[in-house]
């Protein structure tokens, strides 16, 4: 067992930590103060390469591992969570899903565009009254000769105002519940398709998130994913590539809490010494330094199990949950540690803990998250064939 970052991956690593440090903290502060998208960034993002990261060389990616996929989301969100975002919706939930599910006419046709930010994706599964309770989805498609019209109402979906492929799900037969759920490839130029931005956002104000209408939007067949009544099973593989990003981002957001403090804490003075030497202080820096790295080795673990083509549905989960409650904690004590200052924006804690709160919320709530481990262990759940695996790494030809 080595757990040595190979080359090629540390090597990764300080490109994208060049690139965020030059790109993107000299302006997010501004940005998310504005709430404010900056879109020259998926262009920037396109080339060094980080939009197609880890989809095979045949469809114009990178060709590296999930483990890259890792490292990347974890330098990107140690810049900001946005970036992270980024990642996770147009490579985990939309590219994967197509990488997945597809067949080999939409791969050839849709992945290498979003392969080169050509395209952006996005995912389209939550709405206004359907969240953790997916069979509850309101959204439906009907089949009316040659194309399937769809009908509904998604939100709270990152890239909404901004990506051109939205995986979208709603139900072809309402009779059947979560079983009668489909998916399609939905293209922004479809007519029936709009979108808005939501504004007001706690955290990740810098990124962009929306909400899109589908009024009699007609799909043609050929944009069918998979087969009809596997929407369910689609959008749950597509999650579990979500949400091993962003457990991956959270591991990066411990990091700039760690830093942020003890850079603070050396400088700063109280009682006439450094507020490094005050034990109270260092207890919340071991508890950061502790939720990096058992953080990190769980994402890791789940990365293996990705490239080993092997389902990691319970390893993931206990990545994302356990990762982010990590965060959130150490933002927290991030600002504790800056004291008042922490509490305003002239210190980029107060922003961490914004944004850490939302990972604790999107890609499975904490509480879904307690629960799936709870029944895996309990017996109650269990992982059942799909048609179709995530291949593993490398890839085949």
């Amino acid at each position: 067992m080595d757990f040595t970052l190979p080359e090629e991956h540390r090597m990764l690593k300080e490109t994208v930590r060049r690139f965020t440090e030059r790109e993107v903290l000299p302006r997010i502060k501004e940005l998310d103060e504005r709430q404010e998208f900056d879109r020259s960034i998926l262009r920037k993002m396109a080339d060094l390469g980080l939009l197609g990261i880890c989809l095979p060389e045949k469809y114009g990616g990178g060709g590296m591992d999930y483990l890259a996929l890792a490292v990347a989301c974890e330098e990107l969100e140690r810049a900001d969570t946005s970036l992270r975002v980024i990642m996770s919706v147009h490579i985990g939930l939309c590219s994967l899903g197509i990488l997945q599910w597809g067949s080999e006419e939409q791969k050839s046709r849709y992945l290498p565009a979003l392969a080169k930010g050509q395209r952006i994706g996005a995912f389209g599964l939550t709405e206004p009254n359907a969240g953790s309770d997916v069979g509850a989805l309101e959204a439906t498609a009907a089949r009316d000769g040659d194309f399937y019209v769809l009908n509904g109402e998604k939100t709270w979906i990152s890239l909404a105002d901004v990506a051109d492929t939205f995986l979208v799900f709603a139900k072809t037969d309402r009779s059947k519940g979560h079983r009668g759920i489909s998916a399609f490839i939905v293209e922004r130029s479809f007519p029936g398709f709009s979108s808005s931005t939501i504004h007001g956002k706690l955290g990740v104000r810098a990124g962009n998130t929306g909400s899109f209408s589908l009024t009699d939007c007609r799909v043609p067949p050929t944009n069918l994913l998979g087969e009809e009544g596997e929407g369910f099973k689609i959008a749950m593989s597509c999650i579990d590539s979500g949400r091993f990003t962003v457990a991956a981002g959270s591991v990066g957001l411990i990091e700039a809490c760690l830093e942020a403090s003890i850079k603070y804490a050396k400088e700063r003075k109280a009682f006439g010494v450094p507020l490094a030497q005050h034990q109270l202080i260092q207890r919340m820096i071991a508890r950061m330094v502790a939720g990096a790295e058992s953080s990190r080795l769980l994402v890791y673990r789940a990365a293996w199990l990705k490239n080993q083509g092997k389902r990691n549905t319970r390893e993931t989960s206990l990545a994302k949950w356990l990762a982010c409650n990590a965060a959130f904690e150490a933002a927290s004590d991030a600002v504790q540690i800056h004291g008042a200052y922490g509490y305003s924006n002239e210190y980029p804690v107060e922003r961490y803990l914004r944004n850490a709160k939302g990972a604790m919320i999107y890609e499975g709530t904490r509480e879904i998250h307690e629960l799936v481990q709870a029944q895996y262990a309990l017996g109650l759940r269990e992982d059942r064939p799909v048609r179709r695996e995530l291949p593993g790494w490398p890839y085949p030809d």
